[in-house]
């Protein structure tokens, strides 16, 4: 069982990633995924969820308009678009998968909640 995000890199302010994270010996579309940032020094914070059932999405403010999760359960796999991006959204970034199945029916923001992770791969936007 293993989840493996990936696509992170160096950034200029303004810029654009899209992150992926693929799933291997389970199935992802039975649960919601979540994905977190950490930075140096500091907590690790989930920002978005997507549901497993319909799809719904839930963003933290901090990223809200900015960036878009998505999830393609044919692939196994999961995405992040990143859009307009900020120095302060330097961070190493993690999926995770929950088998809470839908966004709501849990704090997706804590990480406690989740049952498996990806290794995380690291942003940094920088000029």
């Amino acid at each position: 069982v293993q989840l493996q995000a990936s696509g992170g890199g160096l950034v200029q302010p303004g810029g654009s990633l899209r992150l992926s994270c693929a799933a291997s010996g389970f199935t992802l579309d039975d649960y919601a995924i979540g994905w977190f940032h950490q930075a140096p020094g500091k907590e690790r914070e989930g920002f978005s969820c997507i549901s497993s059932n319909d799809g719904s999405t839930y963003y933290a403010d901090s990223v809200k308009g900015r960036f878009t999760i998505s999830r393609d359960n044919a692939k196994n796999t999961a995405y992040l678009q990143m859009n307009s991006l900020k120095p302060e959204d330097t961070a190493v970034y993690y999926c995770a998968a929950s088998a809470y199945y839908r966004c709501s029916g849990f704090q997706w923001s804590l990480k406690y909640e989740y049952d498996y992770w990806g290794q995380g791969t690291l942003v940094t936007v920088s000029s």
